[in-house]
Parts: C-alpha cells; sequence; structure tokens
C-alpha cells in the first residue's frame, strides 16, 4: 500500500482567513504551536501513516514553505521511492497559474500518470490534525469506492467553512451542500449528541487513479466545449457533480480503527480568531490535539538555538517569570512575566515587561515596561518599551489589524 499511493499536499492557498498572517507566506506555513508550521501536522500524518510519496503543490510566496520543506523535512529516503517535494506551477501545458485546487492537480497530471500508485490522496496543507491515513486507504480500498471523502461530525451550526455532506445507506454520499456562518467557537467545538450531528468535509479525499485521469480529460474537454469550469472547492466543485453516477462514499473521522482517534481534532484555521483560539486551546491543562503524544509526534524544523530560559532583570532584580506557557529554545525572559501565552524561539521579555494570553512569533522583543495581552506578534517585530497593546480597543484599531473577538496582529514596528 505505501508505493500504491500518491499524495498530494494543496499548500496553494492564500489563506485569507488568517490575514495578515500571510502576508509574506502560505496558509501552510503559518507557525503554530509554539515551534511548528501549519502544514507539519499533515505531513506528520504521512509520515507515521506510513505513506512517503509526497508532492507538495505550492504557490502563493512559497519562498518560507520551500525553505521549511528543504531544512525540516528533507527526512526521506529516495532509495526506498520516498519523497517529500514541491511542486510549484510548472506550465507545461499553458502560462497560467494554478487557478484552483482541481487545476492544481490537473496541471501535474503528467506526474500522476508516470506514478505507480493505485490512489491518490488529496490533503489540504492549511489545517491541523491527527489522523491515521493508512486507515482511509485501507478503507476506500474495502469499498471499491472511485472517491472517499474524510467526514467528521459537527454540531448542527457546522464549522462555517466546509461544505455538509448528505448520506445514504452504506456512507454513500448523495450530495453535499454550501456551509453556514456559526460562531468561531464551532471549529474547536466538543462532540456533540447524535440527534444533532452534521457531516461536513475536511479536505481530505482518496482518487481512484483511473477515475481521476478519466475526470481531468473530461473537465479538458469540458472547459474547451462551455468555458471555465468552476474550481474553488473540490467538493462542490468536483466531486458533487459525479455523485448520482460514480461510487462516492464517506469515510469518518476518528473511527475506531485509525490509531489516532483519541484526538479527535481538526481545525482549518479560517480565521485570526480561530488561529488564536487553537493555539490557546494548546495551554489547557487536558488540550483538544496532545502535542505530547509518544507515538504520534509532529516533525519540524528547529533551529540549534541553546535552552528556553529565565533570569533576574538588569535594573529591577526581578526573576523572570512564566505561567502555563509554552517557552520554545532560545528565548529569555529577563525580570519580565509571561502568562497563558504561547512564545515561539528566540523571544525576548525585558525587565518589568507583561504579556498576557498572546502568541508571539520567532525573534520578537517586548521592551521593558511594556504590557501586551491578546496579542499576536509577527516574527523579528520589537516592542517599545512600556507600550500598552491590548489594553485599548479604539488605540489598537487605529495602529493594527484587530480581530472580531479582539485578539490585536501586531506585524511591524509601532
Amino acid at each position: 500500500m505505501p508505493t500504491e499511493t500518491l499524495i498530494l499536499v494543496l499548500a496553494i492557498d492564500r489563506g485569507a482567513g488568517p490575514a495578515p498572517l500571510t502576508e509574506h507566506r502560505t496558509k501552510a506555513a503559518v507557525p503554530f504551536g509554539g515551534k511548528f508550521r501549519v502544514i507539519d501536522f499533515t505531513l506528520a500524518n504521512c509520515l507515521h501513516s506510513g505513506l512517503r510519496q509526497v508532492l507538495v503543490l505550492t504557490q502563493y510566496k512559497s519562498h518560507s514553505l520551500h525553505k521549511h520543506l528543504r531544512d525540516g523535512w528533507s527526512i526521506f529516503n529516495p532509495e526506498l521511492r520516498e519523497f517529500i517535494t514541491p511542486v510549484p506551477p510548472q506550465m507545461r501545458e499553458s502560462q497560467e497559474w494554478y487557478a484552483g485546487p482541481f487545476d492544481a492537480i490537473r496541471q501535474n497530471r503528467y506526474l500522476i500518470e508516470r506514478s505507480r500508485a493505485r490512489q491518490i490522496l488529496v490533503l489540504d496543507g492549511g489545517a491541523v490534525y491527527r489522523m491515521d491515513y493508512a486507515e482511509l486507504v485501507r478503507a476506500h480500498a474495502e469499498s471499491k469506492a472511485e472517491i472517499t471523502v474524510a467526514v467528521r461530525a459537527v454540531d448542527g451550526r457546522g464549522s462555517g467553512t466546509q461544505a455538509c455532506v448528505e448520506l445514504t445507506e452504506g456512507e454513500r454520499i448523495a450530495g453535499f451542500g454550501r456551509p453556514a456562518s456559526p460562531p468561531v467557537e464551532n471549529a474547536l467545538a466538543a462532540p456533540v449528541p447524535e440527534e444533532a450531528e452534521r457531516l461536513e468535509t475536511m479536505g481530505v479525499y482518496v482518487f481512484d487513479r483511473d477515475f481521476l485521469l478519466e475526470e481531468m480529460m473530461r473537465l479538458d474537454q469540458a472547459r474547451r466545449d462551455d468555458g471555465v469550469v468552476a474550481d474553488t472547492d473540490l467538493a462542490l466543485d468536483i466531486v458533487a457533480p459525479v455523485v448520482a453516477d460514480r461510487r462516492v462514499v464517506a469515510y469518518r473521522f476518528g473511527q475506531d480503527r485509525g490509531r489516532v482517534t483519541p484526538d479527535r481534532y481538526w481545525c482549518d484555521l479560517a480565521s485570526i480568531d480561530a488561529y488564536y483560539q487553537a493555539n490557546m486551546a494548546l495551554l489547557r491543562a487536558e488540550p483538544p490535539l496532545d502535542l505530547y503524544q509518544a507515538d504520534w509526534n509532529i516533525h519540524t524544523y528547529q533551529g540549534q538555538y541553546p535552552p528556553a530560559r529565565t533570569v533576574p532583570g538588569a535594573t529591577s532584580g526581578n526573576e523572570g517569570i512564566f505561567v502555563n506557557s509554552m517557552l520554545a529554545a532560545g528565548t529569555v525572559i529577563s525580570g519580565g512575566g509571561v502568562n497563558h501565552s504561547v512564545l515561539f524561539p528566540k523571544v525576548r521579555v525585558q525587565d518589568g515587561a507583561i504579556v498576557e494570553a498572546s502568541i508571539l512569533f520567532n525573534g520578537v522583543t517586548i521592551g521593558e515596561g511594556a504590557h501586551l495581552r491578546n496579542c499576536i506578534v509577527e516574527k523579528d517585530v520589537e516592542i517599545p518599551p512600556r507600550m500598552q497593546i491590548g489594553h485599548d480597543p479604539k488605540s489598537d484599531r487605529e495602529r493594527f489589524t484587530v480581530s472580531e473577538k479582539g485578539v490585536v496582529v501586531v506585524t511591524k514596528s509601532p
């Protein structure tokens, strides 16, 4: 099975939802959880599932992502036919960039044709979750499906970002519906009673290779005959039109047969608030996503930085402290205080500075006496001494991007 499955990871999304974090990087490359990138979770699923023939389709501001793949994921052995290869638009047939998820697959048809794979696993590189893809592929083969769509149970309002799914007997998909727009908290909601169950897609699909090649030829002809074919969502634009004529089945996320069912966690980080809440949820006593699960660790690139530490402030002599927070390597708290926050590598918190319920990216410096609350601070930003952010909504909106829930995103030095 490992060599019979070719994986296409879609990392072409501008990620408009979590903007301005995607101003200089694609959504898949956005930092997450104190040391990771979003795409690390999808790639770790591939690694632990034993499926190691991976093409990462890239496009939008992809340098940061390409560098991360080079530095952190050059771990597969090509002699064993293992690889993780970034594939920007090759323009073999025209001068067009990827026009959408299916067009990105279509433009790389030659890679599918020369592959020995029997099925093509298509994944969204911009979501955070754990999943045993090997079990998904096994279920696809057992059901003799032409397309298998991974679905998850949500409450009656859904996530607001994914297509909803209607099933018939035998887990056959009868149709898809457009997503609603519920509050962002639903992206992290706990399981709901069965009577309120609603199923949504997850951006995870298994296609029979021969069917996929046939469908690409059909859509190419339709494009020539009728013009542009809609291509913004794989479920709604590509899978939905064929459910009546082809065998399309659902695979329920979190089944007992999978090896990582205890988490049952998925989040597509569709907004700044969803991104912020997903990071803050990692600080719970029992987080919905366990980063410390020993048998399913998340691989990534880490710089060779010294250990994080706290030291007394040079002026005040007060001890640096942190409470219920994540501190990555190279971080130093010098007489400041950090509470319920996520700090990426090489952060500096100076004497008397206070950081509360915030996310600080690589290389951020918080000046003496500054006070941050409910903030996301972009990499290498220096917060001047005694500046307050997250305390005065009116002042914050004049200087920074502020989300609907009041999270302040600082993307440049004030």
